[in-house]
């Protein structure tokens, strides 16, 4: 025991520039989540705003502590066990299309008695520390279709598209990063060309398949493309366009710099402000300078993540999983805010540390605790 608190206390610090970037977007968090939740609270709870704040710092408090605690393990440790994780995030993910709670439409969490939770969080860690697992044991054949590239598609295909099924966002964003992963890792281009055909192909199979993602989508473009959808709900702002039309009230009220804290109208009228539409709140609230500043934020992170992190990594495990994690941390953001400001299609992808969240948190967390323990071992080996 003497001895591992001994490694532990010996091992440098932490990235200071990423730890000051998350806690600053978990801050911003609360502010907008106390805001946002005003009208959830009057209908749910009597106007018990605190309730849901306290349930958002105790969640936020426990992302963190998840995150500084893998920040101490060493990350290969984890990439031991990276199969195991994998095999049990497909159980769960077939799990959920077996006896999955259905929420707004889709059947994404499992209740296990008092505790509800996505396996699709869980499943997107677990990919990603995998991928970056095999990537680094087949460098010296990498190019080789058969004894690379298919043994990669043998886990990403099925989860991605188990993910898919319910949560085609999260697979999207999945696929973008674990393209970047592979793209740095030398895969053939080649190969990621026609992986990404095939699963455009199964993409708009998904679309097809759900009346609700192809209305999304027309709303979007403002053209019919589908046969499946219902053509007065989708081009109607009081229906399928009810969501995106009133987040875009919210930026015009809040002009450059905001109509300030607590002051905001649209979350009486916005579905989910605290959570998949926390940007909106920001930036009527902060205005343009405010949701900018967020943004700026997640940047950083990028460049951060990147440049020092990845490009830092004592080994080519560390750099593909650094590479991965920063690219699925920041995309996250981006796409909620592109959400938000109507630049993508309404979809249900929180904001990484600032949106109200559970297992999606958590699962944030986790991702930045093992990007913050790459960072001690690149200060420990790169000297």
């Amino acid at each position: 025991m003497s001895n591992a608190r001994t490694r532990t206390l010996s091992l440098p610090p932490t990235d200071k520039a990423v730890v000051a970037a998350v806690l600053l977007l978990a801050a911003a968090g609360v502010a907008a989540v106390y805001s946002a939740v005003a009208f959830l609270a009057e209908t749910k709870s009597g106007g018990d705003q605190e309730s849901f704040l306290y349930r958002h710092i105790i969640r936020l408090t426990l992302a963190l502590g998840v995150a500084g605690v893998l920040s101490l393990i060493d990350y290969r440790w984890l990439a031991k066990l990276s199969k195991v994780f994998m095999l049990a995030s497909l159980a769960l993910l077939l799990a959920v299309q077996i006896m999955g709670v259905v929420t707004n439409g889709a059947a994404r969490w499992i209740e296990i008695g008092p505790i509800s939770f996505q396996p699709s969080d869980l499943a997107k860690v677990a990919l990603l520390i995998h991928v970056a697992v095999l990537l680094a044991k087949k460098q010296d054949y990498i190019g080789d279709f058969y004894r690379a590239f298919v043994p990669l598609c043998f886990w990403v295909g099925p989860t991605l598209l188990l993910i898919g099924i319910e949560d085609f966002s999260t697979a999207a964003i999945l696929l973008l990063s674990i393209t970047i992963m592979m793209f740095v890792g030398r895969v053939r281009l080649l190969h990621l060309v026609g992986a990404a055909l095939v699963f455009a192909s199964l993409g708009s199979l998904l679309m097809l398949s759900s009346p609700q993602r192809a209305a999304r989508i027309e709303s979007f473009l403002g053209i019919s493309i589908f046969g499946n959808t219902n053509q007065d709900e989708v081009f109607d702002t009081q229906a399928e366009g009810y969501q995106a039309e009133q987040s875009r009230i919210a930026f015009a009220m809040g002009g450059l710099t905001g109509v300030g804290p607590g002051k905001s109208i649209q979350r009486d009228f916005l579905p989910a402000p605290y959570n998949d539409f926390i940007f909106a709140i920001v930036a009527e609230e902060y205005g343009l300078l405010g949701a900018t500043a967020i943004l700026l934020i997640f940047v950083y992170l990028l460049l951060r993540g990147y440049l020092r992190i990845a490009r830092g990594s004592p080994d080519p495990l560390g750099l593909f999983l650094a590479t991965g994690l920063t690219t699925a941390i920041v995309l996250y953001g981006f796409a909620n805010a592109a959400v938000a400001s109507g630049l993508f299609p309404v979809t249900g992808l929180a904001m990484p540390f600032v949106s109200y969240g559970g297992t999606s948190l958590l699962a944030t967390g986790a991702m930045v605790g093992i990007l913050l323990n790459i960072s001690r071992h690149s200060e420990t080996e790169s000297a």
